[in-house]
């Protein structure tokens, strides 16, 4: 079991954003920038392209308003998406609110914020989600 699984099953806590029957969005705590939030299908799949066309374009359809609420909350020139699935082996994407391309680059330094600061940007989200 991942730790995603986990914390899809509530195993471990997360600051989540969205869910349905088939995925779950949440805050990544080491974010490349503040606004940073993982979209994992509930089914266990390791690769994202392993993952099934159905789902694959149903996790687009699900992350579309987050990404939306994102831009809102957080002033940014858009939000970049991206598929990278080397650290953890549950396939996952990105939702990164941008300003330019180096907000993408996950080999710099990830931020270390608090959990006020986390509940924080999941609150300023949640609420551009749900107004």
């Amino acid at each position: 079991m991942t730790i995603f699984s986990k914390i899809i099953a509530g195993e471990i806590p997360a600051y989540k954003i969205a869910e349905d029957d088939q995925f779950f969005a949440f805050l990544d705590i080491f974010p490349l920038v503040e606004g940073h939030v993982l979209v994992i299908p509930k089914l266990e799949i390791d690769k994202f392209f392993d993952v099934p066309d159905d789902y694959l374009s149903r996790m687009l359809v699900f992350s579309k308003p987050i990404a939306k609420a994102i831009e809102k909350a957080f002033p940014c020139n858009r939000v970049g998406l991206a598929v990278v699935g080397l650290e953890v082996p549950h396939a996952h994407l990105h939702l990164v609110p941008i300003n330019g391309i180096d907000d993408l680059n996950f080999t710099r330094g990830k931020l270390k914020l608090s959990p006020e600061q986390l509940k924080s940007a999941q609150e300023k989200i949640v609420r551009e989600l749900t107004s």
